[in-house]
């Protein structure tokens, strides 16, 4: 269980530069918690990291690129000492039809958000075997039922939930606890504009009063902190998503059932004109892809 007082064990956070990653970078380091702030965004990693109580260090690094990824990860042990938690947080998202989005962005989802998350366990996993640590994996209700005109965000997160399932049972006799986390709608900018997005107004529109809330950034992280606390196996935010898990074989035809009626009255211009990454967060990676150029030989990167 994470202390409340200081006792130099280290986090690592990716996605740290906003949203949740930010949120739960913070509550890591009130918690005495030294921070490793990944992402693709220096400054506002930088940003973050000034505002924090505790010692903390910022790489710019791209999860996909697992060679620069092993490299931060030589990197934080160097500076701050083995990681005891790792937030395995870095995401992205893209939404419209499949037929009309851009193969290389659906790929792109694919690779920053389930080939990511095996490259962040692969390179920070020799420091939680010898800390005995914690490695959190940010899933999604996108899991529970695969949505339309969200195909690469909803198999993503469904990989990466199966991902972390595996190595639970693998690491387990190693003393390293993994846990997933099961976040509903989060006012991140991933959903900025959302009612004025006709694809995420759409998916939201016949849900549920309860599953139809926002919640803030701020708030998950809390229900984020309080399993990361318990090393808890699930975390639900908000907690109520618990009582969904019984009906997930058939979660799949009611979203399906659902998702029709609300695309329906849809025009098929306005779902096209929409069709793309979401987010700032999701543009700022996107566009560093742009043209994707070659990489030449660098140094490992340094906190």
């Amino acid at each position: 269980m994470v202390q409340d007082r200081s006792d130099g064990r280290v986090a690592v956070v990716t996605g740290a530069a906003r949203g949740v990653g930010e949120a739960t970078a913070r509550r890591l380091a009130r918690r005495g918690l030294r921070l490793a702030l990944l992402g693709r965004e220096l400054e506002s990693l930088r940003q973050v990291a000034a505002g924090l109580p505790t010692e903390a260090c910022c790489i710019e690094v791209d999860v996909t690129d697992e060679a620069a990824l092993n490299g931060a990860a030589r990197s934080v042990q160097a500076r701050l000492g083995p990681a005891s938690v790792v937030v395995a947080n870095a995401g992205i998202a893209a939404a419209g039809p499949f037929a009309a989005s851009e193969p290389a962005l659906f790929n792109r989802v694919i690779d920053v958000n389930l080939i990511g998350s095996a490259n962040t366990a692969r390179a920070f996993l020799p420091q939680l075997l010898r800390t005995r640590g914690y490695y959190l994996q940010i899933a999604s209700t996108a899991a529970f039922g695969s949505a339309p005109l969200m195909s690469a965000y909803c198999a993503s997160k469904a990989g990466v939930e199966s991902f972390a399932q595996a190595l639970r049972t693998e690491l387990q006799p190693e003393g390293v606890d993994v846990g997933i986390a099961y976040l509903h709608w989060t006012g991140t900018d991933m959903i900025g504009g959302l009612d004025d997005h006709p694809v995420l107004r759409a998916l939201r529109t016949h849900q549920p009063g309860p599953a139809r809330r926002v919640h803030s950034p701020d708030q998950v992280a809390d229900w984020l902190m309080h399993g990361i606390n318990k090393r808890a196996t699930s975390i639900y935010a908000p907690p109520w998503l618990r009582l969904v898990q019984p009906l997930r074989p058939v979660l799949p035809l009611i979203v399906s059932r659902v998702a029709r009626r609300s695309l329906a009255a849809l025009p098929v211009a306005e779902l096209h004109s929409t069709t793309g990454v979401l987010g700032a967060g999701g543009r700022a990676d996107w566009e560093a892809q742009r043209p994707a150029p070659l990489a030449p030989p660098t140094t490992p990167p340094q906190c």
